[in-house]
């Protein structure tokens, strides 16, 4: 099962979360927000800092913020920062030394284009894709069809049934 880690996992809510205000917002405000504890907060956004994902400015006034767009932040640079090279194997674009077999293995470099297929796939989506409300949010939002109101609108057809 391909599956992200639970860091990735809070490094796009966090990453959602900051594109949805302006503005510096701190860890316990992010934590608060999210209902993901603090300290987790803290580590996850140190390191989409070191990715270059999220600029910090510390002091009284300090907090985190978006280092550009969600709508230009792919997912696989969240998973990168997060979680390392995206690949399926351990051999990964022809690394060596990750895998006991690797010396008479039948397939070996034969998962690159998988691999590159995965990246591409995880690149044409960004934070804003996944940021945006679902079919079902929507509808609880706003009523499909507006209630009906007044005479005007005569009497129902399923009624004379």
């Amino acid at each position: 099962m391909l599956r992200l880690s639970k860091l990735a996992d809070y490094a796009v809510v966090l990453l959602a979360r900051l594109g949805q205000e302006d503005g510096l917002h701190t860890a316990p405000a992010l934590s608060s927000a999210t209902g993901i504890a603090e300290p987790t907060v803290a580590k996850v956004l140190r390191m989409l800092s070191q990715a270059s994902l999220v600029e910090a400015q510390r002091g009284a006034r300090g907090g985190h913020r978006l280092a550009r767009p969600i709508s230009s932040i792919p997912l696989s640079d969240v998973i990168v920062a997060m979680d390392g090279p995206i690949a399926l194997t351990a051999c990964v674009d022809g690394a060596t030394g990750g895998c006991e077999a690797e010396g008479h293995c039948p397939v070996r470099g034969r998962w690159d284009p998988v691999n590159e297929a995965v990246r591409a796939a995880l690149s044409a989506v960004t934070i804003a894709d996944l940021a945006r409300p679902s079919c079902n949010e929507l509808h609880r939002r706003t009523p499909v069809f507006p209630p009906a109101t007044g005479p005007a609108l005569g009497p129902s057809p399923l009624a004379a049934e």
